[in-house]
């Protein structure tokens, strides 16, 4: 069995600041080029760019509340975060798709914890819909990278085999 590396695969760090950085340069582009609430329409009946304000968590859950969810939610995100660094250091040098989809996850925790502390929401600017009928909440690039993250997540609970080595039937 291999050993664990002094670093793990915190070398996947990278990916985590990519994500941030692009999470937070498009919110802040959509910021400065949208009022709150416009829309404009990049495919018809499906998608659209718009620019709202999270108070809450996922689905605007709490969006409603007093105040006290901001640090709540900031509270958690970093536990969280703590919690994937650790992960991401104590893992096998054969765990690739675990690394990037903890890094995923963390760089969108990371993008969303930033905007809740210094803006006091999360910037959501990404829109699907069918013909303006149904809305998926709006989100943001934080949101898809944690999404993507959790499915790579998912996918490696299922891998039949964490040696490497062929399952046996």
């Amino acid at each position: 069995m291999p050993e664990v590396s002094r670093f793990g695969r915190l070398a996947w760090l990278w990916l985590t600041l990519a994500v941030f950085v692009v999470d937070q340069l498009t919110k802040h582009y959509f910021e400065g080029s949208l009022s709150l609430y416009q829309q404009i329409v990049v495919i018809p009946d499906y998608f659209s760019w718009t620019l709202a304000y999270n108070t809450g968590a996922a689905f605007s859950f709490l969006a409603d509340a007093a105040g006290w969810q901001r640090w709540f939610f900031a509270a958690i995100a970093i536990v969280v975060s703590i919690v994937l660094v650790v992960w991401l250091k104590r893992l096998k040098p054969e765990e690739t798709w675990l690394a990037i989809a903890l890094a995923l996850v963390l760089g969108g925790a990371l993008g969303n914890l930033y905007d809740r502390v210094v803006l006091g929401h999360v910037v959501d600017f990404i829109l699907v819909h069918w013909q303006n009928r149904w809305y998926f909440p709006a989100f943001n690039l934080a949101d898809s990278a944690i999404t993507v993250g959790a499915i790579l997540l998912a996918l490696d609970m299922f891998k039949s085999n964490k040696s490497g080595e062929p399952a046996n039937d």
